[in-house]
């Protein structure tokens, strides 16, 4: 009985955030594969990476809050990998004979990924800086209302999900919003300016706390009615109705024989091609370090502040992108768009993955000409009010009122994966971060120190609990401004490592230049090394 009243606790809060994350995910999984790929028929390969990113890795993941599947991050290496696997033996180009190879690779890559999480390689993850995983947040979240205003306006030339600054449209983000004001659609407008209002008035109080939205989220009313809007448009000459490409497009199949055909197998006769091996580590080396940054991230954003396992979440992915590469499907990773919008539409527990992945299954089975009524507008503005909650201003404020040490590493990921991509930008930021803690840490290397002219007196240095190589410079630059003719005491008694650096840079001076200068130095606590003489 216990257990059912816990699954049915869950189901209150997990069901309709599964139905949220289905409505980010769709347009994802949809549009990554289009890009990937580069052919419509393919484009089921995103949809199944979904679908087994919810299910397999949801059920596996020590994630309670992550949600897994194809994600942009990996679009280039998808593409280029393609490419290079499509050329036969005898010099013909043959884009299934590349993806089938692909394929293959993502199987490799989910074997090394499983292997990683034996070998404990998730502990990465605890060492990206906090300072970058809020900043990677912020630009995630600025990044996505950029990327969807265009959508949000009618101008679907970018796929949606897209990260990076410059696109394969030959557009960037900023030009690409300028191009989608001149060109906007007046239908699209009103759908997402309608939609973007209504999801305020719904999360707000009073129907925050109505039964109804309980149990079916404010985005399912909002998809409804941008579905109705579009349908009020038809036939209107002044606002002509969306369609096409500004739609979901989600690959209908009318047998059973034809849904199945959207599966591909990966050409195991390849084997002994080393150019699998390369894409397969490659792409096991991008899914993992990004899985590991969401999976950091997630565990930022979850209200009740669980920590989740790397190692654990390497294994689910490892798996997923082994059951993926089987069946015809993207490589997976753990993505935070979808995460975050589990988190804010209140998901306790995994089982919301699940359900998301349950329900792409269900949907492209059952009734994918109805899910390709819905305008991607809709969806943007579903998109746009996620990004606003992962960017919100309390986050700068709150980051601000840390200090520089802090700040300086949060604003620089967010500049740095605006201007270029989310790895990019991440490695800019611990390159920033661990900048700051060396210059804090070289500021840093006395406790204490006063120097005091008076002969009698002695000066005191007091180093600090860790005093590495670092701090050499300093060092040396303090003793050459250590008084002719006085008594220095140098104190390592609340030292827990002095490196050996250091310890030469102080036998020396005591040995050699204190001397010459008549400077008495005493020595607490820190070894006296043989040899310097």
């Amino acid at each position: 009985m216990k257990g059912d009243k816990n699954l049915i606790s869950k189901l209150k809060t997990d069901f309709p955030a599964g139905i949220v994350v289905y409505f980010v995910a769709l347009p994802l999984c949809l549009a990554i594969a289009q890009v990937s790929t580069g052919h419509s028929e393919l484009i089921f390969s995103g949809i199944i990476a979904g679908i087994i990113g919810g299910i397999i890795v949801g059920a596996l993941s020590g994630s309670q809050l992550g949600v897994s599947g194809p994600a942009a991050g990996l679009v280039v290496i998808v593409s280029d990998g393609i490419n290079k696997l499509s050329v036969r033996p005898d010099g013909v180009s043959d884009y299934i004979y590349g993806f089938e190879g692909l394929l293959l690779a993502v199987f490799l890559a989910g074997i090394i990924q499983l292997i990683a999480g034996f070998l404990k390689a998730g502990i990465i993850g605890n060492y990206f800086p906090s300072s970058v995983i809020k900043g990677m947040l912020a630009a995630i979240g600025i990044t996505i209302i950029l990327k969807e205003l265009p959508h949000a306006l009618g101008y679907d030339k970018d796929f949606m999900g897209d990260e990076a600054f410059d696109q394969a449209d030959g557009h960037n983000t900023f030009t690409e919003i300028y191009y989608a004001i001149k060109y906007n659609s007046s239908a699209a407008v009103i759908i997402a300016a309608v939609s973007i209002v209504l999801l305020i008035i719904l999360e707000r109080k009073p129907f925050k706390n109505l039964a109804l939205f309980k149990f079916i989220p404010p985005a399912l009313f909002v998809v409804a009615g941008g579905v109705l809007l579009n349908m009020g448009f038809a036939g209107n000459i002044n606002i002509p109705a969306l369609d096409g490409e500004h739609l979901v497009q989600l690959p209908v199949a009318q047998t059973v024989s034809d849904f199945f055909g959207f599966f591909r197998f990966p050409d195991l006769g390849r084997l002994s091609d080393p150019l699998i091996y390369g894409v397969g580590f490659t792409i096991a080396i991008v899914a993992s370090i990004e899985t590991l940054l969401s999976l950091e991230a997630t565990d930022k954003l979850d209200p009740l502040k669980r920590i989740s396992s790397g190692n654990r979440e390497l294994k689910a992915q490892g798996v997923g992108n082994i059951v993926s590469g089987l069946i015809g499907g993207l490589p997976i990773t753990q993505v935070i768009v979808r995460s975050s919008a589990n988190i804010n539409s209140g998901a306790q527990s995994r089982l919301s993955a699940i359900i998301h992945g349950v329900i792409l299954l269900l949907s492209a089975i059952l009734i994918p000409k109805i899910i390709n009524t819905i305008p991607l507008a809709s969806l943007a503005a579903i998109l746009i009010l996620v990004g606003y909650k992962l960017a919100k201003i309390s986050l700068f404020k709150e980051m601000y009122k840390l200090g520089w040490v802090q700040f300086l590493p949060f604003v620089v990921t967010i500049l740095a994966v605006l201007a270029t991509d989310l790895l990019k930008g991440i490695g800019v930021g611990i390159l920033v971060a661990f900048l700051a803690i060396v210059r804090e840490n070289y500021r840093n290397t006395f406790k204490s120190l006063s120097i005091d002219h008076d002969p009698d007196i002695p000066i005191r240095m007091e180093l600090s609990d860790m005093v590495t190589f670092i701090n050499k410079g300093i060092l040396l630059e303090t003793f050459r401004n250590i008084p002719d003719n006085s008594h220095l005491i140098i104190d390592g008694s609340k030292s827990k490592y002095i490196d050996y650096d250091v310890l030469e840079v102080i036998n020396e001076f005591k040995v050699h230049k204190a001397g010459q200068r008549a400077i008495i130095v005493d020595l607490i606590n820190i070894p006296e090394l043989k040899g310097i003489h």
